[in-house]
């Protein structure tokens, strides 16, 4: 099968134009049912979306159902996720879709796929929104997989619905967005039964699937939907969500893009395809700002820490997905620094409102998705910069950070209240926790430091990785981006993976560090992808031709 490159994509959706899911709201229970148009994939004459399998343009939907539900509706305490087709949840993603895409966009598409399921369950762990998945008919890979993003899952005992993870066993390949982590370390499998389950083309029912933790319960058709509801009110008690809104209405971002340049109200992005670089500049406040949760719900999504952010996640993942070739990210921050730290006070004494406790939310899985993005990061920190509190988190997550030293003008970066721990990386340690992992004692003393840091003293504190002064600064960073688009991209991406997250693992580090392996891998596999592989041949005459080497 040929394999292509998706045109551009974008991830803003009109929610008045869900073309996958129908969300209904009644009461504290919100019900998102998946119910997939077979016409309606990113590239429509390539593949259609059967059986409620679906592909990238699925899943932007769902990203952005769950982030309205977060901010638009704080009356949710709970969510049933379930299908409207008849017995058939969902088939997981579309092997065809799979089998005719390049290799770099089915890694961004299981990478962003996974980030939706983190971003459930982070839901549950930090915005008291529970998740229950009402598995109505045949559940299989990816839709197992989200399944067990949920917080509960039951399952309809109809002699036929059931769960699985067919991948190995069909295609060759593995259930790459956190499948088989999931069912080990979430729902606690025990091996040799999970080693069995993700060898069976068929999955499991009823009362196997309970015994084995596969799901929570399941019951007949004719109490499911009783059941799904006393479950799903159960979950919702457990909330600390408001009662009744009003949320905060996300409106369109609607960037201004003028040849290789995309611009929002604070973030800016310009590619130079010769360098193979992107500058990526944001700007700090230049507006009075909320100063309590009940002025950001007044300011709606106008608020600098929500927009910002917003549009620093969207320009990440147009990068990822539209911008294979651009392999270095030059990041600066601009503006007055003392604006940036006088948010950070006001989102941290005010973190206990939900308004104000979902941006920190938005902005911690935003600088995650710039940890998991396969870019090189250099930060830039030049005069007039605005490196403080929640913008110098870009420069502890870029790869090095450059700081000039100039004699003649001021040149300062800041900490803040939020560099404590407010924006955890995917390991559960903040950034400068991991920056000084082998010196934890330099933690404290840079959040204990009394006001700026010059470039000599961000230097010696360790928070910059080179301080040259105006004389040999263009040079130095000329030559250090030239020398990182001379490398490999795959042994960078690698590289970068291994280097980004040290010390604790956990589920989250896991599935993204397997994840890289995986599919990186796996998916470049002759067994997988060659002409006799098993993801080019399902589904078409004839067997997959195998390589039976171990490596």
């Amino acid at each position: 099968m040929e394999q292509t490159v998706a045109p551009s994509v974008s991830f803003e959706v009109d929610r008045s134009q869900y073309k996958h899911w129908k969300l209904s709201i009644d009461g504290h229970i919100a019900t998102i049912a998946m119910d997939v148009r077979e016409d309606a994939g990113l590239r429509p004459q390539a593949y259609k979306l059967k059986l409620n399998s679906y592909d990238l343009g699925v899943d932007i939907e769902l990203a952005d159902v769950l982030q309205r539900l977060r901010f638009e509706h704080p009356e949710v305490h709970a969510v049933v996720l379930t299908s409207l087709k008849p017995r058939i949840f969902c088939a997981g993603a579309n092997i065809f879709m799979l089998g005719s895409s390049s290799h770099g966009f089915k890694v961004n598409f299981c990478k962003f796929t996974n980030e939706t399921r983190l971003g459930m369950e982070d839901m549950s762990a930090t915005s008291g929104i529970k998740f229950l998945a009402a598995v109505n008919g045949i559940c299989a890979g990816g839709g197992y997989e989200l399944a067990l993003a949920c917080d509960e899952i039951l399952l309809v005992d109809d002699g036929s619905a059931s769960v699985g993870l067919p991948e190995t066993p069909l295609l060759g390949v593995l259930p790459g967005t956190g499948g088989l982590t999931r069912v080990v370390d979430k729902r606690k499998v025990r091996r040799d039964l999970a080693d069995d389950f993700s060898t069976l083309t068929e999955g499991v029912r009823g009362k196997r699937a309970v015994d084995g933790r596969f799901v929570d319960a399941v019951y007949p058709t004719s109490k499911f939907q009783e059941a799904v509801a006393k479950h799903a009110q159960a979950l919702a008690a457990k909330s600390d969500r408001p009662a009744s809104g009003p949320g905060i209405t996300l409106g369109p971002l609607s960037p201004s893009i003028d040849g290789d340049t995309i611009h929002y109200k604070y973030v800016k992005g310009t590619i130079d395809r010769a360098r193979r670089t992107c500058d990526l500049t944001i700007s700090a406040p230049d507006s009075p700002q909320p100063q309590s949760g009940d002025d950001y719900l007044k300011a709606g999504d106008s608020s600098w820490a929500l927009r910002a952010f917003r549009e620093f996640d969207d320009l990440l993942l147009r990068l990822r997905l539209n911008e294979p070739e651009i392999g270095t990210v030059i990041v600066r921050a601009t503006g007055d620094a003392d604006a940036v730290v006088a948010v950070d006070q006001v989102l941290h004494d005010h973190a206990s409102h939900w308004a104000v406790r979902e941006i920190i939310g938005l902005i911690r899985r935003t600088l995650k998705r710039m940890d998991l993005t396969s870019r090189s990061f250099f930060a830039l920190i030049e005069p007039g910069n605005a490196f403080a509190g929640t913008l110098f988190e870009l420069a502890l997550a870029a790869d090095r950070a450059y700081m000039i030293d100039h004699p003649d003008e001021d040149n300062t970066i800041r900490l803040s209240v939020m560099n404590g721990g407010a924006y955890p990386m995917s390991n559960g340690l903040s950034r400068l926790q991991v920056r000084f992992l082998g010196e934890p004692e330099s933690v404290d003393e840079a959040l204990a430091h009394d006001g700026p840091f010059d470039a000599q003293e961000a230097l010696d504190a360790g928070l910059v990785f080179s301080a040259p002064d105006d004389i040999d600064w263009d040079d130095e960073v000329r030559m250090a981006i030239e020398a990182r688009a001379a490398f490999s991209p795959d042994a960078l991406t690698g590289m970068e993976a291994n280097l980004r997250f040290a010390g604790p693992e956990t589920m989250e580090t896991k599935i993204f560090g397997r994840l890289t392996a995986w599919q990186n891998w796996i998916f470049q596999r002759p067994n997988a992808v060659g002409e006799k592989g098993a993801l080019m041949t399902y589904g078409r005459e004839g067997r997959p031709q195998f390589d039976f080497k171990r490596t």
